[in-house]
């Protein structure tokens, strides 16, 4: 899907006709995207996901944090 994708930006890029201008306007949006930090965090969200979902990958749950469990004496005051 990802190479789909790319291949679609790559092919759109080289076939702009509309000349320099727009290519370069093109080129300076996609450096801008591929350096955002929104996008560079959706990104490694999907790799995560897409890594779990591979055969041969256990998915392994996230642990909860000890701090926000109760301790003994505060599941007896409950």
């Amino acid at each position: 899907m990802i190479r789909l994708v790319v291949g679609l930006a790559i092919g759109y890029v080289l076939g702009a006709k509309a000349g320099r201008e727009r290519y370069d306007q093109i080129m300076q949006l996609s450096s801008k995207a591929t350096h955002s930090p929104a996008i560079q965090g959706a990104a490694g969200f999907v790799a995560a996901k897409v890594t779990n979902l591979l055969p041969g990958r256990k998915h392994e749950p996230r642990r909860p944090d000890p701090a926000y469990l109760p301790d003994d004496g505060d599941a007896a005051s409950l």
